[in-house]
């Protein structure tokens, strides 16, 4: 399905008379986790496509598994159990590969592949992930996974730069020839193979940057620096941010920077974001967001001490259900009036995501970029300022082509760094930011919220206690 979606895709764009001959580089993005298993004999089916035939009908013998595992698959907790268990438990496996098991981890994925269909991982000679997938597609050769993407599957050392024996042997037996040797995210794999030359017409010159996965191509397209955290206020909320220093914890993913080999990128990921804030607002503000909004002006920074947890469904961060509310003595009560509600569900949303980021290094006073649905509402964005202690921008361009637009860059920034070692990625992104500021944090911000983000860590703690206690 992959590999036709690219035929679509390249002769649309030849019958829509795009002059592919001044393509430079091309990068892609993929999404994250997902695993792609070459059968012995594919390479050479890549060496020699015949450029007169799609690529789907020549490479449909070329795969050992036919369904690639993607990052929906949670069916793999035993295997991360044991991947935890192999290097001494899950804090060290965050420790060497930024993240504890996680079920969708590639790691995981190919352990049980490993243990279920091992006529099919004998017959393999090259594991991808989706993004080296498309790379290697265009290279005519097997491309190797990039430091960033493969910093999501519990295999890589995110300091080294280097696949951890131990990890690779707690999944499978000759693991590493199968993966190849990792590198940086905008390094260049070589020119485009004859087959993309011969039928589409790209220049025989033309670079491939290596492809990396969708998330750090986002960091990478939003042009993210030192200090900057991204929040995504979606169905579910997502916190992207730049580390300068890692420290992994069992919540959240720290993966190589996808711009800066040296530095790291922080992923948080949250089921409850736009639908509970709805549903706390349909509870106080009859469906309105203005009167939302002017419920939040109505109490001031802090909320009179009051902190609120909503968690309609089981959050990963913690991994709790239900509404838990405390009084400024941090004493749990039944409820809470309207005007508290409606800034408590939105305080305790963007102090869970402070105390995660600050876990894993983060450390506030940079800029805050907002986007979604919430980032339009003047409430909710003065709060997320407040809490972090930094102004908040949003986008004026759609940011929903994120990904795309950071691969596009990683080629640009490739391509020129393959002349000039020396080169950073704001030296060749030169394009202007289309930031909007929208909200300062106030004068005493720092006074409230700092106390408040401790109190939430040892109020979120003792929720966690409490659940496990009883379940």
């Amino acid at each position: 399905m992959w590999v036709k979606a690219l035929d679509m895709l390249l002769e649309r764009l030849k019958v829509a008379g795009l002059d592919l001959s001044s393509v430079a580089a091309i990068s892609g993005s993929g999404q994250q986790h997902g695993s792609v298993y070459w059968k012995k004999g594919a390479a050479d089916m890549l060496r020699d496509l015949d450029a007169s035939k799609f690529l789907h009908d020549q490479l449909q013998g070329a795969f050992s598994v036919r369904d690639s595992p993607v990052w929906m698959d949670s069916s793999t907790e035993s295997q991360c159990r044991n991947l935890e268990a192999a290097v001494g438990g899950a804090q060290n496996l965050a420790d060497i590969t930024g993240s504890r098991g996680f079920e969708r981890f590639t790691g995981n994925q190919i352990a049980k592949i490993w243990q279920t269909k091992r006529d099919a991982y004998a017959n393999t000679e090259r594991i991808s992930l989706v993004s080296s997938f498309g790379a290697t597609l265009f290279l005519g050769r097997y491309a190797p996974i990039d430091f960033s993407d493969g910093s999501g599957m519990n295999l890589l050392n995110i300091r080294t730069h280097r696949w951890e024996r131990a990890c690779l042997d707690a999944c499978a037996p000759d693991l590493e020839a199968k993966l190849g040797e990792p590198v940086a995210s905008h390094e260049v794999l070589g020119t485009v193979s004859p087959y993309f030359v011969d039928r589409y017409g790209f220049s025989a010159d033309c670079l491939v940057v290596a492809f990396t996965g969708d998330n750090p191509a986002s960091l990478a397209g939003l042009r993210l620096r030192g200090g900057d955290l991204l929040v995504s206020l979606g169905t579910s909320d997502t916190v992207l941010m730049w580390l300068n220093e890692a420290k992994p914890a069992l919540e959240g993913h720290v993966m190589v920077n996808p711009v800066s080999s040296d530095a790291f990128m922080g992923m948080l990921c949250y089921k409850n974001g736009s639908l509970t804030r709805q549903r706390v607002r349909d509870q106080c503000a009859g469906g309105s967001w203005d009167i939302f909004a002017s419920l939040i002006d109505s109490t001031p920074r802090g909320n009179f001490g009051n902190i609120g947890m909503y968690f309609d469904l089981r959050e990963i961060l913690p991994p709790v259900i239900g509404d838990f509310k405390f009084n400024k003595s941090n004493e749990r009560v039944a409820k809470f009036s309207q005007e508290v509600e409606a800034r408590a569900v939105v305080e305790g949303q963007f102090l869970a995501k402070r105390v995660h980021a600050e876990r894993l290094g983060f450390t506030t006073g940079g800029r805050v970029l907002a986007t979604g649905g919430a980032s339009k509402n003047p409430g909710i964005v003065q709060v997320l300022a407040d809490v972090f202690g930094a102004s908040v921008y949003t986008l004026d361009k759609a940011s929903a082509n994120a990904a795309c637009l950071g691969a596009a860059y990683l080629a640009l920034f490739g391509a020129c760094k393959k002349g000039e070692a020396q080169l950073s990625f704001d030296n060749v992104i030169s394009e202007p930011e289309s930031f909007r500021l929208v909200a300062k944090p106030s004068a005493d911000a720092a006074s409230v919220y700092g106390p408040m983000a401790e109190r939430y860590r040892t109020l979120e703690q003792r929720v966690l206690q409490q659940v496990q206690s009883t379940s």
